[in-house]
């Protein structure tokens, strides 16, 4: 059974391979994809088409180690601070340490963003104001995960991603958030409930408390109903045109691609306080949302990506 998820991604796969005369398997409820062409086999699992090493692959996946590569290289990143579960903690001591979590919170009075140290799609990202708040979130975090990661919460004007192929941009593209316009009238949750989503409505009711949803803004005033530029929760993919902010984020996302020495990856290049700054680099380039209001850019795209892995030897013959 293929994952509704993955449809863009494994369907362009299965057309590329019936283009080139490659033989297609779709494994793990497709989660996996082995692709055999004569004596030549490659593999794709998740949405990773297997042009980068394990390391790349690896320090891009983990937020707080992809934050101190970007770091130590220069790059302008968003810090990511690693906390371990009791599993791992105790092979470094203080890594649990909850004191040290209190103390970050004290560090920055806007707040604190904790997430899974490992993961994608927005899944159990929480932004606390208070100690209660930071232990309920760190407690629900390492029930599903054996580490986390902590970064200072920052106001993202604008947030934007860049697929990269070997240091050249394939697709840029900005993510904007749900939003609705106050009349004077109708309070944050009513406006909503008029215009968003049931996706968008979850995420609004877990990030914003009864006071703030009950609020009448007023008329004419844009409203945002999601801190978060995620896709999951309800953000809009859109193109980003030609221009000095284009060129930006295209020259940061190609610095940290270098600094982590990734193919192909998606860079998430945040504007905070009128400066670019890396948020997160992505070794699996998910572009479901995209696909589905430009499938052919995104079937170049990952056209692109599997040319390369079928033009050179797979890495064990190399050896």
């Amino acid at each position: 059974m293929v994952l509704i998820s993955q449809r863009i991604f494994l369907e362009t796969i299965k057309k590329y391979c019936l283009a080139h005369a490659i033989a297609v398997e779709v494994r793990s409820g497709g989660w996996l994809v082995i692709m055999t062409r004569g004596n030549e086999r490659r593999l794709a699992i998740g949405y990773d088409i297997g042009l980068n090493s394990a390391v790349a692959h690896q320090v891009a996946n983990d937020k707080s180690a992809c934050a101190e590569v970007l770091a130590s290289a220069g790059v302008s990143a968003v810090p990511h601070t690693l906390f371990l579960g009791t599993k791992l903690s105790r092979h470094i001591p203080g890594s649990d340490s909850l004191e040290a979590m209190r103390r970050l919170l004290d560090q920055h009075p806007h707040g604190l963003v904790v997430k899974p140290n490992e993961g994608t799609s927005g899944e159990l990202v929480f932004r606390v104001t208070t100690p209660a708040q930071l232990e309920s979130a760190v407690a629900r975090v390492l029930a599903a995960h054996p580490s986390l990661a902590i970064s200072p919460f920052v106001e993202i004007k604008d947030e934007v991603r860049v697929v990269l192929l070997d240091a050249r941009a394939l697709i840029v593209y900005a993510k904007t958030r749900p939003s609705v316009i106050g009349d004077g009238v109708h309070s944050l949750r009513a406006l909503a409930q008029a215009a968003a989503t049931a996706e968008q409505l979850k995420t609004m009711a877990e990030d914003f408390d009864a006071a703030t949803l009950d609020a009448i803004p007023p008329a004419g005033e844009r409203c945002l109903l999601n801190w978060r530029h995620n896709l999951d929760a309800g953000a809009d993919p859109v193109l980003l045109t030609d221009g000095p902010a284009r060129e930006a984020c295209i020259a940061l996302a190609i610095k940290a691609a270098l600094a982590v020495g990734i193919r192909f990856a998606s860079v998430d290049v945040v504007r905070v306080d009128g400066a670019w700054q890396v948020l997160e680099v992505n070794a699996g380039v998910k572009m479901e949302a995209l696909g589905r209001r430009h499938p052919a850019l995104v079937e170049a795209a990952y056209s692109a990506a599997l040319d390369e892995a079928f033009a050179a030897p797979p890495r064990d013959a190399l050896a």
